[in-house]
């Protein structure tokens, strides 16, 4: 019963879909098990470039795609989506969106723009695509889930109820304009009648895929230090990104996955505010991001760039039980005659540690220790050059992990297999 569950080992933006994308060649179910349309995977295969937001990026290669119970989906986007794999040959005839998952509404969207504008300077930094509000609601036994897209009355009903309050929020919290009752039901109505044929019961699905000895992958959105309980918060995302819900966000028992692969960017990027302690500064900094395509899939927004971080990434394998990783993108470092790799912070009483701090405020006065490796400064093929196959060996002898794949280009070829 093979279940292999794809993490991000940073603050995302690692690469994970480009993984994922090469896994699928040899699985049979790719699920997704949390977030939502702010989580974009870009997947180049020759001259085509795909930035996925919502449908599991395995839909490139003609897999079974599950969207799982502990995601949010936005109708607009999903539609937008099929819509767009559907034109460029792509059949989304085996995508399938669990009934339990919860249904992004144009008030959550609203909802959380206008809050980030209202919090000014002390704003979260969210991508603004009602991902928080919407699991509020969930929390809040508020909201609308898929499946009451398979009933027009239900629908209805919920909406009016719904828009009910959200209307007071918006106008009277706010100052935004109301949204308008019967334009919304007939919107979404719309939607309901395109998104049903892909309604299903995906936790089923998955079991059944499973007892069958398919292969299936299990993709997370964002990375390990944007999770809502284990990340740098409040500057996080607001559901569990880690390896352990991919089993609640799919729905089946956690003694079915076998391997947890991590996946980490060779230095480090992280979108929106939030303590980052190795961000790069001087000019080094854009000429990372300038190679790297540091820009956001989703909401093309300048990611901040660091050195790698193996502090935080020990964290990410202790919390996730990663059994390997996937270093990407290790080709930006190339452009370097040398590279600092923190492996140590100072915290503000003076000591160091090489475990991620407990305390926020530790963390965010946390500084860097440096130790620098050397350069290669040429480009890489099939065969890494010995500078960076001793970056790399640095990283697994620092982490007691094995870094299995390295990621040398944006291409979906470009990946060499260490193990």
């Amino acid at each position: 019963m093979p279940a292999t569950v794809i993490v991000g080992a940073q603050w995302g933006d690692e690469g994970k879909g480009k993984i994922v994308d090469l896994l699928a060649q040899d699985s049979d179910v790719v699920c997704r098990y949390q977030g939502g349309p702010n989580a974009g995977h870009t997947i180049v295969v020759g001259e085509e470039t795909y930035k996925i937001r919502q449908i599991p990026s395995g839909v490139i290669r003609g897999k079974t795609c599950v969207i799982g119970a502990g995601c949010v989906v936005d109708p607009q986007v999903f539609l937008s989506e099929v819509d767009e794999l559907e034109a460029r040959g792509h059949s989304t005839a085996d995508v399938h969106v669990s009934a339990e998952a919860h249904l992004i509404m144009p008030w959550h969207v609203a909802i959380d723009g206008a809050s980030e504008r209202r919090l000014g300077k002390l704003q979260i930094g969210t991508t603004r695509r009602g991902i928080g509000p919407c699991y509020a609601d969930k929390a809040l036994r508020l909201g609308i889930r898929v499946q009451d897209l398979l009933d027009p009355k239900i629908l209805r009903q919920k909406i009016e109820v719904a828009l009910a309050e959200k209307n007071l929020w918006l106008e009277r919290v706010y100052g935004e304009e109301p949204l308008e009752l019967e334009e919304l039901a007939a919107r979404l109505e719309g939607y309901a009648q395109r998104i049903r044929p892909y309604v299903a019961d995906t936790s089923l699905l998955v079991d059944r895929a499973l007892k069958r000895g398919q292969a299936v992958l299990l993709e997370g959105g964002q990375g390990t230090l944007l999770d809502v309980d284990h990340g740098s918060y409040p500057f996080v995302t607001s559901s569990s990104t880690v390896a352990a819900n991919a089993a609640t966000g799919v729905g089946i028992g956690p003694n079915r996955i076998d391997r947890v692969l991590g996946v980490a960017k060779a230095y480090v990027t992280r979108v929106g505010e939030g303590p980052f302690p190795t961000e790069i500064e001087g000019p080094d900094q854009e000429r990372v991001r300038e190679l790297g395509g540091e820009f956001g899939t989703v909401t093309g927004r300048t990611r901040r760039c660091g050195w790698l971080d193996l502090v935080a990434l020990r964290y990410a394998v202790r919390l996730n039980g990663i059994t390997s990783l996937a270093l990407t993108k290790i080709d930006v470092l190339s452009h370097f005659a040398e590279l600092p790799v923190c492996t140590r912070y100072v915290l503000p009483s003076g000591t160091e540690t090489d475990e991620f701090p407990a305390h926020q405020s530790d963390f965010h006065h946390a500084r860097p220790v440096y130790e620098t490796l050397a350069g290669w400064e040429e480009p890489l093929d099939a065969e890494l050059p010995p500078a960076a196959r001793a970056y790399v060996e640095f990283v697994e002898r620092s982490l007691d992990v094995e870094v299995s794949l390295v990621g040398t280009g944006a291409e979906r070829e470009r990946v060499v297999a260490r193990r």
